[in-house]
This record gives C-alpha cells, structure tokens and sequence, in this order.
C-alpha cells in the first residue's frame, strides 16, 4: 500500500504562483510514476485530466495547457513530488490530485491522495 499526502495548495490572482507537495509513504519502492491530475470545478473524477507526470528515472511529461508555466519534480530519497505553477490562470483552478502508479509482479494500482485546492481569482 502507498499513502500520499498532498499539500500547497490555496488561492493566488491570476499571474500568481504555487507549489504543490505530495509525499508517499508506505511500499514506495514499488512506484514507477508519479503525476499530478486536476479535477476542474463542475467536472466528476471521470474528467480528471493530466497535469504533470514524472517517472522514477526522471522523465518528465505535461499537459498542453501548462506546458512552459508548470514544472513537476521529484526528491527520490524523500519521495516526494513537487509540482511548481507559474503564471496561473483563470483556466488552472480546480483539486489538484496526486496519484501513484505502482507495480507489483505483473499488476499495476493507482494511488490517489485526498486533494488540494487550487484557486485562482483576482
């Protein structure tokens, strides 16, 4: 099992910024990735979109929409992901999820922590 705790995040103007925290405990040596999805207002889990990603070796992928203002990292010895928001805009607000994808053997499970608001308004 994997547990994440997420944090950082809160209400800024439009050009403002935010970093996002999110750390995992548990068996973490069997997470590969680990990514930032949001929930925009009025939209179900099933409409979660993909932020950010980052894989245990580095590589990193972004949404089209904060490509250029957001930067994903990740303190491997801490376990820790940190997502970096520059410039936000009206279009970003929303929770902010963090989830892991783990393997163990041959199935992979996704670990989702509780969220963390983001609002941008002037």
């Amino acid at each position: 099992q994997v547990q994440l705790v997420e944090s950082g995040g809160g209400s800024v103007q439009p050009g403002g910024s935010l970093t996002l925290s999110c750390a995992a405990s548990g068996t973490t040596d069997t997470i590969y990735a680990m990514d930032w999805d949001r929930q925009a207002p009025g939209k179900s889990r099933e409409d979660r979109e993909l932020v950010a990603a980052i894989t245990r070796s580095g590589t990193t992928t972004y949404g089209e929409s904060v490509k250029g203002r957001f930067t994903i990292s990740r303190d491997n010895d801490k376990m820790t992901v940190h997502l970096q928001m520059l410039n936000l805009t009206p279009e970003d607000p929303g929770v902010y999820y963090c989830n892991a994808a783990a393997r163990i053997g041959l199935t992979d499970y996704d670990y989702w922590g509780q969220g963390t608001q983001v609002t941008v308004s002037s």
